[in-house]
């Protein structure tokens, strides 16, 4: 399924399975110790946007987008903890990126 993700989004550079502590489980694409280290943070930018959902009633956080001068990261939550974060380049289209990643969530939490 990650390795379907790199091919279908031109520009992405890596995609990453990580669980609920941000440790890797599985990755595609760019094997680059930066990227772990980006979806680890990512990870808990996610845990904060959820604290702060609940506290003023802000309903489940579904996705996270952050957008960077060399690119942008997509985050899925997927459940018991785990999530998707997709590692786009500067010329990646951020639509096609989430377009594609949306079935694959759906996908990757049939298989959990």
């Amino acid at each position: 399924m990650l390795d379907k993700l790199i091919r279908d989004v031109p520009g992405a550079r890596a995609v990453l399975l990580l669980d609920a502590t941000g440790e890797l489980v599985m990755e595609s694409g760019a094997h680059e110790e930066r990227h772990r280290l980006l979806g680890a943070y990512q990870g808990i930018a996610l845990g904060a946007a959820r604290r702060a959902a609940d506290r003023h009633g802000g309903g489940t956080v579904e996705e996270l987008i952050t957008c960077y001068e060399r690119g942008a990261v997509i985050l899925e939550p997927l459940k018991d903890g785990y999530f998707l974060v997709v590692v786009l380049g500067p010329k990646a289209s951020l639509a096609l990126g989430r377009q594609c990643l949306r079935p694959a969530r759906a996908r990757m939490n049939q298989a959990l």
